[in-house]
């Protein structure tokens, strides 16, 4: 939901994750398709995979999981909505849409 938030603001941006599932949520692509924003094309990566040089900020969602590979710049602290209801989705989504406009500030 991160990347596809950030892309609709205009930040070049990826996701990855320590534990990346084999499809996206369909949830989290709900959530995002309320706003009218598109997930298509995205997919589950490893942080394994991002080069983190091409950022200038990388930033943790948190979710519990510490991340030694990558030098996060911050950590949001979310929780997790993997399992829940659409509605933590949501609410993980309008946190993240939240702090990404507080960046462009």
């Amino acid at each position: 939901m991160a990347e596809a938030l950030a892309k609709d603001s205009g930040h070049h941006s990826e996701s990855a994750g320590t534990h990346p599932g084999t499809k996206v949520a369909e949830s989290a692509i709900s959530a995002i398709e309320e706003l009218g924003i598109s997930m298509e094309g995205q997919f589950p990566k490893s942080i394994e995979d991002i080069d983190e040089s091409q950022f200038d900020l990388i930033i943790s969602m948190g979710c519990g999981v510490e991340c030694p590979k990558l030098p996060i710049d911050d950590d949001w602290g979310l929780d997790d909505p993997v399992g829940k209801p659409i509605e933590a989705y949501r609410e993980t989504r309008d946190i993240i849409r939240s702090r990404l406009s507080e960046l462009s500030d």
